[in-house]
This record gives C-alpha cells, sequence and structure tokens, in this order.
C-alpha cells in the first residue's frame, strides 16, 4: 500500500514520491515548510491510507524528549509510601509511558507523528538520536530495555523557526513543502467546497495570491486561511464582483481571516494612502 492523493486530500507528486520513499527507506519524513500548509494533516492521511493508526506527539516549547520516552513520578511515590500505600512496591506503578513508548509496544506498524519539533528547544532533535536510529530505550527505574515490534513510520513536522542539528538532519528523509501554486490551491479548494462557481474561484484566488506577494508583509496567509476567507465568502453568498478592495485601506473584504496582525492591515492602509496621493 503506498501513499498517494485522495478524494479529501491534494498531495503535489513531489511530497507523494518523498512520503514512500521515507516509509522504504524506514526512515523518519521530515516535513518543513511554512504554517498552513498542512504538515500536521498530512501524517494524518499518510496513516488512513496506508491503514495503520496513528499516535500523535505534539511538541510545545517546554517539551522534553524523556517526556516522548516515559515519565517516572516520583512524587506520587513518596506521597504513597507515606500513606503506607502497597503500590509503591512496584516502580511501573509510577511510570508513565511517552508517545514513543506506545509506538514502540503497539502490536502492529503505526505512524508516529512528532509535530512541530522546532518549538523545543535545540537538544531536543539530539536527544532522539539514539532512539530513532536503534529503536528502542533503555528505562533505568526498571532495568528493561523497551524495544519496537515493528519500527514506526515516523513523520516529523517543523515550520522552520530554527535550524535543526546536522547529526538529526542525517537521519531523516526531508521534504520542504512549498506553497501551492494557484492549480494545485485551486484543487484543494474544490476538495473542501466543491460547489464553488469558477468566477468566484478563481477571483478570490487571484486577490489572494496578490495579497501574498505584497512586500513587507509580516505574515503571509497560509493555506488554511485562505479556506476559512472562502468559507466566510460562501457564507456571505458574495459575488465576484463584491470583492473588490476597498479603495480606502486597499483591504480585500472579511480580511480579518487573512491577516492576523496590525502592521499588516496598517500595511494595506499605507499603500491605499500613498496610491490616493499619486492619484492626487
Amino acid at each position: 500500500m503506498k501513499f498517494s492523493s485522495t478524494a479529501t486530500y491534494v498531495a503535489a507528486d513531489d511530497l507523494t514520491i518523498a512520503v514512500n520513499a521515507a516509509v522504504t527507506l524506514q526512515r523518519p519524513l521530515l516535513v518543513k515548510g511554512e504554517p498552513g500548509t498542512g504538515k500536521t494533516e498530512l501524517a494524518r492521511q499518510v496513516a488512513e491510507a496506508l491503514h495503520l493508526p496513528l499516535i500523535e506527539w505534539h511538541v510545545k516549547s517546554t517539551t522534553k524528549a524523556q517526556q516522548g520516552l516515559y515519565e517516572y513520578d516520583a512524587v506520587s511515590r513518596l506521597r504513597d509510601s507515606q500513606l503506607g500505600d502497597a503500590r509503591v512496591h512496584d516502580v511501573r506503578n509510577y511510570i508513565r509511558k511517552g508517545k514513543l513508548w506506545q509506538a514502540f509496544e503497539a502490536e502492529g506498524r503505526v505512524v508516529l507523528l512528532i509535530d512541530e519539533i522546532d518549538k523545543a528547544d535545540i537538544e531536543f532533535p539530539n536527544d532522539l538520536l539514539q532512539e530513532l536510529d536503534r529503536m528502542e530505550f533503555h528505562v533505568y527505574e526498571t532495568g528493561e530495555t523497551i524495544r519496537a515490534r515493528q519500527r514506526p513510520v515516523v513523520i516529523i513536522t517543523s515550520n522552520n523557526e530554527k535550524e535543526l542539528p546536522d547529526a538529526f538532519l542525517r537521519r531523516c528523509f526531508f521534504h520542504y513543502i512549498r506553497f501551492p501554486d494557484a492549480e494545485t490551491l485551486a484543487a484543494i479548494v474544490r476538495v473542501h467546497f466543491p460547489g464553488i462557481k469558477d468566477r468566484l474561484l478563481s477571483a478570490a484566488l487571484t486577490q489572494f495570491f496578490e495579497l501574498r506577494e505584497v512586500p513587507g508583509l509580516k505574515k503571509k496567509p497560509s493555506t488554511s486561511e485562505v479556506l476559512d476567507w472562502l468559507r466566510l465568502l460562501l457564507a456571505e453568498d458574495l459575488a465576484p464582483e463584491d470583492l473588490r478592495k476597498d479603495p480606502k485601506t486597499a483591504l480585500p473584504r472579511l480580511h480579518g481571516a487573512l491577516l492576523k496582525n496590525e502592521q499588516d492591515v496598517q500595511l494595506f492602509e499605507r499603500l491605499a494612502f500613498m496610491a490616493r496621493s499619486r492619484q492626487g
């Protein structure tokens, strides 16, 4: 079974090739790209296409690699010992299995998503090198070694906010998800809004790509945000003619779905002011 585009997910050819190559090589697939380009959704679609369970590990700025293996709750054990609880005699009662442990002990093969790895500190990827290489780790409190029954399909996402260590990169199959071109984005939109009219779609995407290309934009709107914007346009039952920009601000209709900070809104207002000044 190989991964490919589905009726509900449009994958570019190079992305399909990268996923299948990583699965064949049994290497982690590192997927980079700007936020909102469908990196997290990719893991869910791969799991569905391969008919495998999905285990998701969403990394935060405070996440440590050890949490993906297991956590030992020494505080609870100390408290229970003071209360005379019989569970204290078995240390396993105080070990919480992490996402890697869950993936390693699964009966069959699974897809393991390590989401937004670049949120953690720089040591996080380095601390996972041996576990991802050997597919095993040691539990010091019990003296046992946990080995993967079957090597999981590992998909790691990054928003490219910080560089990852070279030693970690060498162990991955890498793919950068480029922002979709107009044709691909139109196909994605039609998956979500199959009844959208051609004229409205064409007018909306033209305006959307013009907005993304404005120099000085602090945060370019993403795929997920254009889908939100189109959902609003359809809910308002707007015609292509209704999408004309406000001449006073140069902002598109319902721009709050696309522009998410005041600097970008002010940028368009300044551009509109400059345009009016030149005309005057």
